[in-house]
């Protein structure tokens, strides 16, 4: 299932083949931020800014996750324009 970038049901990034991509982009894009479980000696554990989620959903018609993230790579090497 292919996943994306969300502001609440919006979604505002492109459809990329698995999680952990879309968090690789979000993370280069400077979206991601680290943020401590309020445990003493815990580690800091990293969410989205802003409240953004990372939800599965299906690709735009005519999109092609996978071309998605070999452009990525391609264009911005580990960064994304999210």
């Amino acid at each position: 299932m292919p996943y994306a970038l969300f502001d609440d049901d919006a979604k505002i990034s492109r459809t990329y083949p698995t999680e952990d991509d879309v968090w690789r982009h979000a993370s280069a894009a400077g979206l991601v931020v680290d943020n401590g479980s309020g445990k003493q000696n815990s580690r800091m554990r990293p969410v989205l800014d802003s409240d953004y989620q990372i939800k599965p959903c299906d690709p735009e018609p005519g999109e092609d996750p996978i071309r998605n993230e070999r452009e990525a790579l391609q264009y911005f090497g580990t960064t994304s324009a999210i």
